[in-house]
């Protein structure tokens, strides 16, 4: 099943967490709310995480695939080997070898795709300076997060007093700039359900951006396998702030998994339209009544066991479109 692109639209039901926050106001911390429209045009604010929280969870999912056992094929930069958030632009051999004086865009996207997957797939801005002269060299993302926004009828934010344990008594708390004594602080801890929409352009996987040509030498079916595992790991584990205390309780995932084998993309609409599943089946039939052969696949799947099976349908078949 060569498959061009793969769409998740869904409702993820998590009570109990904080992943993503903005900051703290003295001793309170404060959660990530975002305003939104609902369909008949009311204003609500609401929780929710941030698409950036979500793609760093998957890429961190990638970099254990590539760190893993069966990762021959899977190779990572200096940089990403040790998840270092500039990535290949830290690798001094890669810079070193690859930014001489006349040395073609092109040809430095091409080494960058060929040394390391999570360039590859995350996308990169390359900088260098050559001769005086800056360069910059961008490699677009094949995956895409949307915010993970909270249903306005069905997501509460509440904040929570705590106190550090001080085994000796009740001492006085700190000043600024330490941390010893008794400190009090509050919280938040956010449930509901979110709306989710990710999109996979798995043709993009080892396709240089400038020639629009694949790379030799590189294992695409491997790294589009390795790239799938780790957005289902997503789901199964998505990792974020104050988890050591807050683990999300994560009680459902429903939504729908749409793929496509041609260059019609899998159609995605968020959950926070209630009637988002039906909506993309009927854009799913009326995308392939204008071409042949059916290209677009849609498959529901209500739970999280559900959704792994179907993701790992996937990853067992998929093979690289293109190239």
């Amino acid at each position: 099943m060569k498959l061009h692109s793969l769409s998740i639209s869904g409702l993820v039901t998590m009570n109990m967490h904080a992943l993503n926050n903005e900051g703290s106001e003295g001793n309170t911390m404060m959660t990530r709310m975002v305003e939104i429209v609902d369909a008949t045009g009311k204003n609500h604010t609401v929780n929710a995480v941030s698409g950036d929280m979500f793609k760093h969870i998957q890429a961190e999912h990638l970099f254990m695939e590539a760190k893993g056992v069966n990762s021959a094929n899977l190779p990572l930069c200096a940089g990403c080997v040790t998840f270092n958030a500039n990535r290949i632009c830290c690798d001094e051999t890669f810079t070193k070898q690859t930014f001489q004086e006349g040395a073609e865009d092109s040809e430095i996207l091409s080494e960058a795709i060929k040394t390391c997957i999570i360039d590859d797939a995350e996308g990169i801005l390359i900088t260098s300076e050559i001769g005086g002269k800056k360069r910059s060299i961008s490699r677009k993302s094949a995956i895409e997060f949307g915010w993970v926004v909270g249903c306005p009828d069905n997501t509460r934010t509440e904040s929570y007093f705590h106190a550090k344990y001080v085994p000796e008594g009740r001492g006085k708390g700190s000043g600024a700039g330490e941390n010893l004594g008794q400190n009090i602080f509050h919280r938040p801890a956010s449930s509901g359900q979110y709306a989710v929409v990710a999109n996979i352009d798995l043709y993009k996987v080892g396709r240089n951006d400038i020639t629009l040509a694949y790379v030799d030498g590189i294992d695409r079916q491997a790294r589009i396998k390795a790239l799938l595992k780790s957005v289902l790991n997503t789901f199964i584990k998505p990792t974020g702030a104050h988890r050591n205390t807050q683990h999300p309780h994560i009680l459902d995932f429903t939504g729908i998994i749409a793929t496509s084998t041609s260059t019609l993309p899998a159609p995605v609409l968020s959950g926070l339209n209630s009637n988002y599943r039906d909506e993309i089946k009927k854009i799913a039939g009326n995308l392939n009544r204008t071409t042949t052969g059916d290209p677009i696949t849609v498959t529901p799947f209500d739970g999280l066991g559900a959704f792994s099976g179907v993701m790992a349908d996937i990853i067992c078949k998929v093979q690289p479109y293109g190239g």
